[in-house]
This record gives C-alpha cells, structure tokens and sequence, in this order.
C-alpha cells in the first residue's frame, strides 16, 4: 500500500517503497527500482569525488534517454556539481563549445557516440571524457567505474544543479547558470515542487517521457517525478505507435509531448488509434513548439480535454498555463501567468494594450545572466527589471497569451512587420498542408520578401500549381502581405531533437540551394 503522505525527495521514495518501480525503460524493458537508483547515486557521487570533481565543478553529459541519464542527474544533485545534459546528436563542435562554456572538467558520453573519438582529443587534456553503456553485455567504463564505488552515501553530500542552454534553433545555445541555493542536498527543489503541484504528481503517478531528457521540460518532468516517488515509463526515442501502446499497458496518467509527436499520432491508421483506452490518462502535457489551433482541437476530440499546455524557456524566467477548458474558451492561448506577471511591451518598453503585439516580458525576481555574455543578458531585461526569452505575443481583454512568433523571425517586409508563425498557421490550416515553415529572404525592393518551405499530405505534388493555389489561398486568409513570394516543397524539415524546426539552417539553405525548385 502506498502512503499519502507527500515524498518530496527521491531518496524518501527509496526509504518509503523501495522496491517500487522508479524507471522502466522502453523498448529495453530494463527496470530500475527507488533502491537501485538510490544506490547507483550514490556510487556516481564517489565516482566524482574520485576523478577529483569538487563542489562547485562543472560536468556534462550526452547520454540517451535512459537509466545512465537519471544517474548522472541525481550523483551531480548530490555531489554539490553544476551539471549540464548535451544534445545526444550535437556536433563535436557544438559540444566542445558548451563544455568550455559551461566550464565542464568532465563529459560523459555515450559510447556509440559519432563523435566521441574526435572529443577523446579535442578536449584533451583540460577535459576528462568518460565513455558510458546501458548495455548489460557490454558495460562502458564508466559503468565498470560504478561498479567499484560503496553504495552507502558519501560523507558530507552537497545540493548541485543544472546548468541549462538554450536549445539553439537560432543560433549558438545560451548557457544559463544559476546560484545553487538549496539548504541541503536533500532539501525539496522548490522548481520539482512546483511542477508536481501544477500537475498533480504524486507517488501514485505513472508518467510516461517521449521526449530526449535533455531538454529542460523532460529533464524537469523527470526531476519532478522522481522526487514525489512516481514510476517514470522512459522512451529511448519517439515512436508514436508505441508511445500509444505505452499509454495503456503501463497505465500511465501523466505524459509529456510536443505537437509534432501530435501530428505523428493523429496520422496513424484509424485502427491503431482505436486502441488508446486512455482509462488512466488524465493529464497530457505538452509545450516547446506553438501548436496550431486545428491540431490541438483534433487532440482534444480524440483524448478528451485533458490537454494542458504551458509556456516557458530553458531560462527558467516565467511561464503561463492552460487546460483545455480555458483553450477551448480562449483557443490558440498559452494561458494564464502560473506565478509571475506578464507584460507586452513596444520595442520602447511601454505596455502594450490588449490586442496589440508586442514583446513578452516576465516579472522574473531572480538574479538572471547568460553565462559569459554580459550582451545577451542586457538585451533580455527591460528598464523595469523584466526578463524576455525573445518571444512575441499579445494578451487578451482577458489576459490570456497568446504568442506570435520570435523576435528574431520577425520578418520587416516594406517597412511592415510580419509574423512568420501566422502565416504558418495559415498554410497548417490548408487541407493538402502536413507542415511549413516560413521566413524571410533579402529583396532589392521590400528589404525582405516572405518564403516558405511546404511538406505536402496525401502524396500532394509539390508543383509550380500547387505553389500558386497555396499562395491564393495566404491571400485570401492574410491579406498579400502575409503571402509568401516564394514557396519550395521538401519531404521532410530538419529539426531538433523536441520536434523544433531548424528554421535558421533551413532559410541558410533555402538561399543557397539554387538547384532547388522553387516558385514565385
């Protein structure tokens, strides 16, 4: 029988139920226990200490989703480190540059890694890299490391924490590096806290991870999970079949997802979606990606309204929250402030009245810096004090947000300001339309002209006459301002890992790629 009383800390969970499932892993099947996660911590916190980390060090890791993942986590929250997850398919380049950034003294790395070899070197010999593997059958060093460390907590254990960066879709990823302020090792995470009371987590939870535990939704779902004693059902990568196959055979009542992954499902035979029973299902939460009106609703007919969406940064600045009740009142919105005012304000920091676009400005108390750019940091706070992750929006009369775009996707077409995200909102909502993705290119006359990247459905010939019937129908909804001049087609967008798309390398090569057809 589990306790109602409130678990607060994963190594409450081990004393209360260790024998409980923490993580089950999938398609592994590998199960981890509150008592073997418990111990593995603790070993990682004298694998540190034997490598020379000290309270205060920097690590980071690029693992996949998965127990190693969890390890790391919770032997840096203990062992006093700044820890900081890596994008499993960055470059050497890109990870080189975040571990110096980040000022990480170890890294370590998955061993199937493309790119481990080429960091063993780069980093050498300021950086330490450690190999890792789930695999029972051929554990990486690092797991043969564990293996030889004393179960029993250290002696004089120390509160770590992250050190998040930016996902990076326009441009190099912004580390964000926080004071660790925790009492104790063990003390709540009022962030943890935070996020278990918004969604009512609890010990009798079962919450199943899609997305790469990396990003600062999942690595904080998981956090969040962990420490009020829930089971965590953790996908090694997306698969919307079977992350609907998940939903029923592990009863699962949280789940956490981005549109994309709603797209996939809702594009399954109409039998494969006839088997989510969702009986248990109560609370899908989804974010990091705006999610076009037509396909939430599509959502919320199948699943019922237990869509809860919110918005937020890896900044950790301020965030809004929605259920699906309030969206179906006020559809397209991300909701209401969960704590911290929000503000619209011009490009001259005066407030903006409801309706009108503007910048999205959070009432954020905290001390805030991007780590080592003291010019990204001033460009983010308002003279009032207020923090912006970048984003642009606008409230309603009844102060509900709703987001536009981002600030640096504004596209200034003749002296007029367009939203690439509304005009991609238009083209989702064309029948023969999967996904899009708009931008602007230089123009000799206008300064910059709208362009768009088209994938088609239903095998929709990606032609110079598909080209103009899409055009007409922008123009028909927006108006010729909100009209791409220019549309190609593709089979498919690169993106990152959470489903954003790579809008920057995509208007790179959109402008480079003259071989490619494209129709005015």
């Amino acid at each position: 029988m589990i306790s109602d009383l409130p678990i607060q800390h994963v190594t409450q969970a081990a004393a209360r139920h260790p024998d409980k499932d923490a993580l089950v892993c999938v398609p592994s099947g590998r199960r981890l226990t509150y008592a073997d996660l418990e111990r593995e911590a603790n070993r990682g916190v004298h694998a540190l200490r034997g490598l020379g980390l000290q309270p205060g060090d920097g690590i980071a890791f690029s693992l996949p989703n998965g127990e190693a993942f969890a390890i790391a986590m919770l032997a840096a929250a203990r062992a006093g480190l700044y820890y900081t997850p890596l994008p499993t398919k960055a470059s050497a380049s890109d990870i080189a540059y975040i571990c110096a950034n980040a000022g990480a003294k170890l890294l370590l790395l998955d061993s199937a890694s493309p790119v481990g070899s080429e960091l063993a070197v780069r980093l050498a010999p300021d950086r330490t890299v450690m190999f890792s593997s789930d695999e029972p059958e051929s554990p990486g060093p690092w797991q043969a490391l564990l293996a030889r460390q004393p179960v029993s907590l250290p002696e004089n254990p120390q509160p770590g924490i992250e050190m998040v960066f930016s996902s990076g879709s326009t441009g190099r990823p912004k580390g964000v590096r926080k004071p660790i302020t925790a009492p104790t090792w063990d003390a709540p995470d009022p962030r943890n806290v935070a996020t278990a009371q918004a969604n009512r987590l609890s010990a009798k939870s079962v919450y199943l991870s899609t997305s790469p535990l990396y990003h600062s939704a999942p690595h904080r779902y998981l956090s969040a999970s962990l420490s009020v004693g829930a089971t965590v059902v953790v996908l090694s990568h997306f698969d919307a079949e079977l992350a609907l196959e998940c939903l029923n055979r592990y009863a699962c009542t949280h789940s956490l997802w981005v549109p994309t992954m709603f797209h996939r499902m809702l594009k399954l035979e109409p039998n494969v979606r006839a088997r989510y029973r969702g009986e248990h299902h109560h609370h899908a939460i989804h974010g990091a990606a705006p999610c076009p009106v037509p396909l939430k609703r599509a959502m919320i007919d199948w699943w019922g309204p237990i869509l809860y969406e919110y918005y937020s940064g890896s900044e950790g600045l301020g965030s809004t929250a929605i259920d699906s009740h309030e969206w179906l009142a006020h559809p397209g919105s991300v909701g209401k402030p969960r704590q911290l005012a929000v503000h619209v304000l011009d490009d001259d920091h005066r407030p903006q009245p409801a309706g009108v676009v503007g910048n999205i400005y959070f009432e954020a108390p905290t001390s805030f810096a991007y780590w080592g750019d003291p010019e990204k940091t001033r460009a983010a706070i308002s003279p009032q004090g207020w923090k912006t992750y970048g984003d642009i929006g606008y409230l309603d009369a009844d102060g509900y947000l709703y987001l536009t775009d981002r600030r640096s996707f504004t596209v200034i077409s003749g002296g007029v300001n367009v939203y690439p995200q509304e005009v991609e909102n238009t083209l989702l909502s064309h029948p023969d339309v999967q996904d899009a993705a708009v931008f602007g290119v230089p123009d000799e006359d206008l300064g910059e002209k709208l362009a768009a990247v088209v994938q088609l459905a239903h095998g929709a010939a990606g032609d110079a006459a598909a080209a103009q019937a899409l055009q007409a129908y922008c123009k028909a909804e927006g108006g010729a301002i909100k009209t791409p001049k220019l549309i190609r087609f593709c089979t498919e967008f690169p993106r990152t890992d959470s489903g954003k798309i790579l809008k920057a390398g995509l208007r790179q090569q959109f402008m480079q790629d003259t071989g490619a057809t494209t129709y005015a």
